[in-house]
């Protein structure tokens, strides 16, 4: 039996506390080598992975460290910069669902590059230059609580969603939630990309998301919470394969695929130049794209595929790819624009000035008593 020894270390990097979570996957035969993953993805959703990974590896430990987007970038920037990492701080494989940090990495020539058949199999739109590969498919939802939303107020569209907010404030005032894309890397990712997709109905959206009150978390996790709470009635562009989840799990919650578009993020994996077990690295990312790895994805870990039905009791069109709804965020250098500072601070200077009114410092804005992977 895999045994799961969790701890949590905080330590200092360039100035700044980084927390993670380390959880250990012993061999089951006699140890070769350990591969170690530091990512920002729930250790649920990789775990399924992990494990059936070391079926056809049984001599590798896997050590996974979990972190926030930020802090992960940070650290394996540093490395880079530093030309390797910090005693006991090497990293094999770097996973991170703020694909626009892996492509800032790569850029900055901190990727190691890897051809395979099974890189070769993926679409060109889910990796960059044989180095940041894309392994998942997930979709930004509407998520909702059915006892607190009636069927007629299901919103099928951002255009929908704005029409209820206008129709039924009072209704739904202070019951809107989604990131604050402030502090959250997936949220200003996310509203990036609504903002490129239908800039006129993105900025209504905001609009009306200022009047309602939202509130805004730093995490996909905070948000659901919140939902299964009843704090909130609907959450906007929350992680598919975290709520769907969820779902399964026994929560009382909704899920909405948007037929207008529906935005789909690929997180994605890289193997830093400091990496020490190169070629266990290189199987792992093989594993992620390899039809067994993506059916154990599909089954276990994210739900979501390119072409295939959605999972059932999901309220959307047939699958993701039908009637041209599906937009999937390119893994390349377009999403080095994302890290533009000045383009951001605008983004967000404009973001502030619809909803700031409504979320005061200190009141929401992401402050939560957990961590959640994805933020920020």
């Amino acid at each position: 039996m895999i045994r799961r020894l969790a701890l949590l270390v905080c330590f200092v990097l360039a100035g700044h506390a980084v927390a993670e979570e380390a959880t250990r996957f012993p061999a089951s035969e006699h140890e070769r080598t350990t591969l170690t993953i530091r990512s920002a993805a729930d250790l649920d959703a990789m775990a399924p992975l992990i494990r059936d990974y070391q079926l056809l590896y049984p001599d590798v430990t896997v050590v996974y460290h979990e972190y926030i987007t930020a802090d992960l970038f940070g650290e394996i920037a540093a490395s880079c910069a530093a030309g390797r990492a910090e005693r006991g701080r090497a990293a094999d494989v770097v996973i991170s669902s703020s694909v626009d940090h892996l492509i800032k990495l790569a850029n900055d020539g901190c990727a190691r590059s890897h051809r395979s058949i099974e890189t070769g199999r993926q679409p060109d739109w889910a990796a960059w230059r044989n180095e940041v590969f894309g392994f998942t498919t997930e979709p930004a939802v509407i998520a909702y609580r059915p006892d607190l939303v009636p069927r007629e107020d299901l919103p099928q569209s951002r255009v929908e969603l704005v029409d209820l907010l206008r129709r039924k404030p009072e209704t739904y005032a202070g019951k809107i939630g989604s990131y604050d894309i402030t502090l959250s890397g997936i949220g200003y990712l996310f509203a990036a990309y609504d903002g490129r997709a239908a800039a006129a109905t993105y900025g209504r959206l905001v609009e009306a998301f200022g009047r309602a009150n939202l509130q805004v978390r730093c995490c996909t996790g905070d948000l659901i919470a919140d939902l299964e709470a009843g704090r909130i009635a609907i959450g906007y562009n929350l992680l598919g394969s975290y709520v769907y989840r969820a779902m399964r799990r026994g929560a009382r919650l909704g899920l909405i695929v948007p037929r207008d578009y529906t935005l789909v993020l690929a997180r994605a994996a890289l193997v830093p130049v400091t990496a020490r077990a190169v070629g266990d690295a290189f199987a792992f990312v093989d594993y992620l794209l390899s039809e067994r790895g993506q059916r154990v994805s599909r089954e276990e870990a994210f739900f979501f595929d390119r072409t295939g039905p959605l999972p059932p009791g999901i309220n959307g069109p047939p699958s993701l790819s039908a009637a041209g709804a599906f937009r999937p965020i390119t893994v390349g250098p377009v999403l080095l624009a994302v890290q533009d500072r000045a383009r951001r601070a605008r983004f967000l200077a404009e973001w502030r000035q619809s909803i700031g009114a409504a979320v005061p410092k200190g009141e929401g804005g992401g402050q939560t008593g957990g961590r959640r992977a994805e933020e920020p």
